[in-house]
């Protein structure tokens, strides 16, 4: 089983984004303490990939999770949403006993 997932929407905005910003399709994924329910969501372009990173692959789209990050999202999918209040990436975490109404924060 691989750690994480890079949903085929994610992985096609991802690559539009790159596309404009010239720099790989690579997309980090984060956690960082803080947020309404303990933990919250980072992501970033990626200019490469490091040696101990947890590695999804999605339609040419890498995503990658440092070390420390990888315990708290394993098994989770990154996906790509649209709906009326806006654009955004979205993580379905297996481990997060609760989340917050905006998405991006989460408590184990």
């Amino acid at each position: 089983m691989t750690d994480v997932t890079l949903s085929a929407a994610a992985a096609a905005r991802v690559a539009a984004i790159a596309a404009k910003q010239a720099k790989p399709a690579i997309l980090r994924l984060s956690v960082e303490g803080g947020g309404c329910s303990g933990f919250q969501y980072r992501f970033g372009l990626a200019d490469g990939v490091d040696a101990e990173d947890s590695i999804a692959q999605t339609d040419g789209v890498t995503l990658v999770v440092d070390p420390v990050s990888i315990d708290l999202v394993r098994g989770s999918e990154v996906d790509f949403v649209e709906s009326l209040g806006g654009a955004a990436f979205r993580v379905t975490n297996p481990q997060a006993a609760s989340g917050c109404g905006c998405g991006t924060s989460f408590a184990v």
